[in-house]
């Protein structure tokens, strides 16, 4: 079996007040890039171990009991007697970006067991469970744009296109933890805009519309993202923002920009598509 988990950006991040449960409330809108990681499970021969994971491309540091595919393998197959397999990932998205890479994965490793083994678990029950898991895992089951509220776990649509736009995604050599994101940022009662009726504006408006409240807190301390972002401006992006709590920024252009991007940002991760 294999799948190709997508990457996600923020369009617009409210940071509003603090929860019981210690964290935030949050309004913002979810759309899915192209940008994808591959993910692959096969059947292991003997079943001396009950898993393994195998890994490609960017290093993932931390224990593998602790990696997101691995605890929704684990999970299930305890719950439904999966037999043993490797479980095979490559990583093309980065990490600690704000682009969703590894709530994604593990979106893609529950809806692929549950067809590939037919688990029978709805879409709404996959929610339920990927929610325990992380805060935005749940969008990837559906994958289409939605305004997210609460942690980032509440989904409704979002109307919103971004057919034919270009997009160039730019990440930085440095990351940025959500711990460091969140310690010096502004919250608010309340959103200053409705963002589902935002987002339906043309994207040329977006720019004096949709604010990133981590910018204000991140760029200060992260310099060479704040100017990422004016990069992409003096580009002749439409619109320009960090992504998340992350490191990344994206730019939506009405065409594929001129000149060659990798020189213009040097030393960075750099993702450029046509969306659809």
């Amino acid at each position: 079996m294999i799948a190709f988990p997508n990457a996600k950006i923020n369009i617009g991040l409210y940071v509003l007040d603090t929860r019981p449960d210690g964290f935030h409330n949050l309004e913002t809108v979810f759309f899915p890039i192209p940008l994808r990681d591959t993910l692959e499970v096969r059947q292991l021969k003997q079943d001396i171990v009950p898993w393994e994971l195998l890994l490609a491309g960017r290093a993932i540091e931390g224990d593998a009991q602790d990696n997101l595919i691995v605890r929704v393998f684990s999970s299930l197959q305890k719950e439904y007697g999966l037999p043993a397999c490797t479980l095979y990932l490559d990583k093309k998205i980065p990490m600690g970006a704000g682009l969703g890479g590894g709530s994604s994965d593990a979106a893609f490793m529950m809806t692929m067991l549950n067809e590939g083994y037919d688990l029978g678990l709805s879409a709404d029950e996959m929610k339920r469970r990927l929610a325990v898991i992380g805060a935005d895992c749940a969008f990837f089951v559906d994958n289409r744009p939605a305004f997210a509220t609460g942690i980032g776990d509440e989904l409704s649509p979002a109307k919103v296109s971004l057919s034919g736009k270009w997009l160039v995604l730019v990440k930085p050599p440095c990351s940025v933890s959500t711990k460091d994101a969140y310690a010096d940022v502004a919250c608010r009662k309340t959103a200053p805009i409705d963002l589902r009726e935002a987002v339906q504006r043309p994207v040329a408006e977006w720019r004096h519309l949709i604010d990133n409240d981590f910018e204000r807190s991140v760029f200060p301390k992260y310099s060479q993202i704040g100017a990422i972002k004016e990069t992409l401006y003096d580009m002749k992006a439409l619109y320009a923002s960090m992504s998340g709590s992350g490191s990344a920024v994206y730019g939506i252009f009405e065409h594929k920009p001129y000149g060659d991007v990798n020189v213009i940002f040097k030393d960075c991760f750099v993702f450029q598509s046509e969306l659809i």
